[in-house]
């Protein structure tokens, strides 16, 4: 109980990256045809339209391994003490930020 009330800010945080990003890739995975074509259609005539298919399966995958490395990470935290798989988790989604939000509007704008 003390790691959660001296970590609490950290787990709470953790938290809410489990739930969007784990949502997030549940829904790519069972709505993946309607998320390929309507980003398909989103970036017609941009340098990435060749490019989708491949991006959706890369963005599904960092999103869920950051979702499963801050889910660790928070048993982590509580059980001994330690953060070390949260920071991983934390990294892995700056490098999905990174890539898969500013990369593709930077795309738009070409």
């Amino acid at each position: 109980m003390d790691a959660f009330l001296h970590s609490a800010t950290e787990l709470l945080i953790l938290i809410f990256l489990i739930i969007v990003f784990m949502q997030s890739g549940i829904d790519k995975v069972f709505n993946w045809k309607e998320n390929l074509s309507w980003l398909k259609e989103h970036f017609s005539g941009t340098p990435l339209e060749n490019l989708v298919p491949l991006l959706l399966g890369t963005l599904l995958l960092i999103e869920t391994a950051s979702g499963i490395l801050c889910s660790i990470g928070v048993y982590q935290i509580i059980i001994m003490g330690e953060s070390s798989i949260a920071l991983y988790g934390s990294i892995l989604l700056l490098h999905l930020f990174t890539n898969a939000y500013v990369w593709p509007t930077y795309g738009q704008r070409l």
